[in-house]
């Protein structure tokens, strides 16, 4: 194994710190009073822990608000906790300004814990040869030890590497989980299983070993030699659902999205004047004058050295010359330093005609991120690394500095060259990078990842690692068979990289090699190289030019919006206090039971895991349908203030300083149905029938002299049932042009079609879609709050109305029974593993996707397909005054500016409704309107 870089990853867990200082020391105030207590102690075991370590790295990691992933597996999850004081909670704003001001990177990531963000860093700086130290008392962090994770406990400054985990849990590091698993963790609210304590489970992980092992070997546990093991194996089947559960929530993620890299947790230099007045503000008279002369953190001649050592280590190429010494030699992987061999490599990818190539940033943002190398394979098993910047190296001044900054220049020609073909892994990313460079990358024929992802979008997950983990049995990328390599030793001695630039080569490497497996597999299929070649690949340039258009947002309009939002919350929380007759945290799940069930006494819909009446979205929506009024007012206030979270408080924050404008990422890769989706922001998730909806589509707005111009395809889901199904009436109603909704409700309730109420349509509306998506009776019953059996009467008389439809679900069924996919019109498949699945909830929803899949599929392949024709139209125009912001949906949202209006509704009703024939009309809808709201 490697040598480890001498610099450890400091890693504080910050939510830890918190409650020991605050529990550990008395309650402090400042004049003004101000809690100051909690501030002082994390700050006073911070300084201790730095001086004692001296880190050129660090973080410090926070619990964010709200819930996270945990919550939603399991709402009990951690929720015999008392709310946080409000004393603690008015100290964590003033402590993450101290931090920052100390120049400490600090951290906080929604919907996980902090703990999944230090495994997630500690993981990543291990795989980047760094010894890691994690500070924190939580013994759940024992799961992530390993010879260079070490722990130290923040009470007693006593480390835990293997050895010491082993001697103080009685199981090592890879058994943590599975011993938490087994007998529960009171203080996060883990059930295990019941009646297995700490004893038995270590008898039992011992005996057999871990939880996957246990369940497959059950009739062994009576064998072990402890009390009660013969009834141990009953126990561990009857609540298997448990410690599965169990095991899910004890599990630290390591594989948070992270838009952080190494050198970004570098201590930066303390900003004294900030500092100073905080500790004045606060009243740390002792530390004022550490303050004033940036000595608090650390002594200057420490800090010194250890830079020094830091930068010694980089350029003697300590570790990472080791590792890319390894690497080059055992897959023949080069590095480019000069211009001859830079001219020698283009003039191969010229010949080669097809070639792999990735893009080496500092950052995962595409708007942001620096390029720091390209890397290029034509041949699997070899790779060249091109530095292009300047910043990426260090080149000592007696080293004469080579000509190959201007690399980009040379490759330019290259990468905009339409008739050499490129394979990439997310090329999208890479196009809209290179855009910033002046670059545009054409030839874009093969990405890998949708490439996966067109032979199977079930798997849910298509980066590098798993797709060549799934495909080419390559389960890290780390180097193996060590040896020396002269050619590189001689390079090393000339130039060291900021960024290691080894496992770009081998991900180059690994992105053809996975192209040269996953191309002839869909090139048997011709339908399915049809979808890759004419809609997705296709479709990567699109995205791209829409998300660095981007959209302009209103600062004003989503700040009153916030305020009544903010207004609205509050009264709903004095409502929601008045009825239950006491306050309460809404958002504790263990007081809302309390007063819910125990005090009003409301009856219990379904009961959680741990046995305690649930309290969730579901059991609230049918208390409140039921008329109780507060569980209908928890409902809106957590509706509202995710509105206000996502919205409202956060648009405003994820505008572009150098655009002015918000730029959305859109993936092809993420639904199984090949709809679009998006994130950072989701603009698929704004409600479009809420008013508070509404009022955050007013803040997208158009520029001065413009519009926007919203296009949306009309019921189009229920316009490809009626093709897939070949329904008579259904086709027939399309062509006659009446509303279908209107339609269905007439014949429901016995009416003529000029009588039917809104409320009617609204629940035709519901059917409609309802059976499109596979509802039963059951589901339609809660949807429309009627009987079981006014829901099937509904459903009778719907299939007695379009008997094929019936014929066509039926059809579906049989159809992914016997393939295990369906497909869309176009030749798209969505496989279904679970139609096989002996759990009936799992089936059950599988055939339900049998039946919608190939109808939201072709839906999706449609807007593809006119998003495509749409941009060719565009690029053909060359000019500015029409431009693609957004594809939200069946919807399309344009900038058209004042004098093209009526020319672009014309064209682009005309490409919308052209690009695929139904046997019923395809509409689009068109409004235009200064902004999106207004446009509908």
């Amino acid at each position: 194994m490697n040598k480890m870089l001498t610099c450890p990853l400091i890693l504080v867990d910050g939510s830890s710190y918190l409650y020991r200082a605050y529990h550990t020391l008395p309650l402090l105030i400042n004049s003004a009073g101000e809690p100051t207590g909690a501030i002082y102690g994390v700050l006073n075991m911070l300084r201790s822990l730095i001086l004692c370590h001296q880190p050129t790295h660090i973080a410090i990691i926070f619990d964010a608000k709200g819930k996270t992933f945990r919550d939603k597996l399991f709402s009990s999850y951690k929720s015999h906790r008392r709310p946080m004081p409000d004393n603690l909670r008015d100290q964590i704003e003033p402590l993450h300004k101290i931090i920052k001001a100390l120049g400490l990177p600090l951290m906080t990531i929604s919907g996980v814990e902090a703990d999944d963000v230090i495994g997630t860093l500690a993981r990543s700086a291990e795989k980047s040869g760094h010894h890691v130290l994690i500070s924190t008392i939580d013994k759940d962090m024992a799961q992530l030890v390993t010879p260079n994770i070490t722990l130290i406990n923040t009470i007693n400054n006593r480390r835990l590497g293997p050895k010491e985990v082993y001697d103080k849990y009685g199981v090592p590091p890879e058994l943590i989980i599975d011993l938490l698993a087994l007998m529960g963790d009171s203080s996060d609210n883990i059930p295990g299983v019941p009646n297995i304590g700490e004893k038995t489970a270590h008898a039992i992980l011992k005996g057999i070993g871990n939880l996957k092992q246990i369940y497959r070997n059950l009739d062994k546990v009576a064998t072990l030699s402890f009390r009660g093991a013969k009834n141990i194996a009953e126990k561990l089947k009857l609540h298997k659902d448990k410690a599965e559960l169990s095991y899910l929530l004890a599990t630290i993620k390591t594989d948070v999205k992270l838009n952080t890299t190494y050198d970004d947790l570098r201590i930066k230099p303390i900003e004294t004047t900030t500092l100073y007045d905080l500790f004045s503000q606060y009243e740390f008279k002792r530390w004022l004058e550490n303050a004033k002369n940036g000595s608090w953190l650390r002594d200057k001649k420490k800090i010194i050295q250890a830079h020094q050592s830091e930068k010694n280590n980089n350029k003697n190429m300590l570790d990472i010359a080791q590792k890319a010494t390894d690497f080059l030699t055992t897959q023949n992987y080069k590095i480019i330093i000069d211009d001859v061999t830079l001219c020698a490599l283009i003039a191969s990818l010229k010949t080669a005609k097809i070639f792999a190539f990735n893009t080496h940033t500092d950052s995962l943002d595409e708007i942001t991120g620096n390029l720091v190398g390209l890397s290029f394979a034509i041949t699997p098993g070899l790779a060249t690394y091109i530095p292009v910047s300047l910043d990426s190296l260090y080149v000592p001044d007696i080293v004469e500095r080579v000509n190959y900054y201007n690399a980009l220049e040379k490759l330019k020609p290259l990468l905009e060259d339409i008739y050499l073909l490129k394979i990439g892994q997310n090329l999208k990313y890479d196009q809209s990078l290179l855009a910033r460079y002046g670059i545009k990358l054409q030839g874009i024929a093969f990405d890998t990842m949708i490439e996966s992802y067109n032979l199977d979008s079930s798997h849910g997950s298509y980066d590098l690692a798993h797709l060549s983990a799934r495909y080419l049995n390559r389960t890290a990328i780390f180097l193996k068979n060590i040896k020396r390599n002269k050619e590189y030793q001689e390079i090393s001695h000339k130039i060291t990289f900021k960024q290691d630039p080894i496992c770009n080569l081998e991900a180059v490497d690994l992105i053809l090699q996975l192209h040269l497996k996953l191309w002839p597999e869909i090139k048997k299929i011709a339908i399915l190289k049809k979808v890759f070649t004419e809609i997705d690949m296709p479709c990567v340039p699109v995205l791209s030019r829409m998300e660095r258009t981007g959209v302009l947002i209103n600062r004003n309009i989503l700040s009153k919006e916030s305020k009544n939002l903010g207004d609205r919350l509050y009264e709903l929380e004095k409502r929601a206090h008045k009825d239950a007759g006491e306050l309460f945290n809404l958002y504790s799940t263990k007081q809302l039971q309390c007063i819910l069930f125990k005090k009003q006494k409301l009856p219990v819909i379904r009961k959680n895991l741990g046995g305690a009446p649930s309290a969730d979205k579901e059991v609230l929506t049918k208390l409140a349908a039921k008329g109780f009024q507060l569980p209908s007012i928890i409902l809106e206030h957590r509706s509202l203030a995710k509105l206000k979270g996502s919205y409202s408080d956060k648009l405003p924050q994820m505008i572009n300083p150098n655009t002015g404008r918000i730029h959305t990422s859109y993936h092809q890769a993420v639904t199984t149905t090949g709809r679009i989706s998006s994130s950072n922001p989701n603009l698929q998730n704004i409600p479009i029938r809420s008013a508070e909806g509404r009022r955050i589509r007013h803040a997208f707005i158009a520029p001065q002299n413009y519009k926007i111009l919203a296009a949306d395809y009309s019921q189009i889901e229920l316009r490809v049932m009626a093709h897939l199904s070949g329904d008579k009436m259904l086709i027939a109603e399309f062509n006659a042009g009446k509303d279908i909704h209107c339609a269905t409700a007439a014949d429901m309730f016995g009416i003529k079609l000029e009588e039917v109420s809104t409320v009617q349509r609204r629940d035709a509306k519901a059917i409609n879609f309802g059976l499109m998506y596979g509802m039963s009776a059951f589901g339609l019953a809660r949807q429309l709050n009627i009987t079981h059996v006014a829901a099937q009467s509904h459903i009778d008389i719907y299939f007695a109305r379009y008997p094929q439809v019936l014929e066509y679900t039926k059809r579906m069924h049989q159809y992914a029974f016997h393939k295990g996919y369906v497909e869309t019109i176009e030749g798209r498949r969505m496989y279904l593993p679970d139609i096989y699945s002996r759990n009936l909830v799992r089936r059950k929803a599988a055939e339900r996707s049998a039946i919608n899949a190939p109808i939201q599929g072709t839906a999706a392949d449609i807007i593809k397909r006119a998003m495509i024709s749409i941009d060719t139209w565009l690029m053909q125009q060359k000019t500015i005054l029409v431009r693609m912001i957004m594809q939200v949906h069946d919807e399309l949202v344009f900038e058209v500016h004042e004098s093209a209006i009526e020319q672009s509704t014309k064209k682009v009703r005309e490409i919308m409704e052209a690009d695929l024939r139904l046997t019923v009309p395809i509409v689009v809808e068109i409004g235009t309107g200064r902004n999106w709201e207004q446009a509908h």
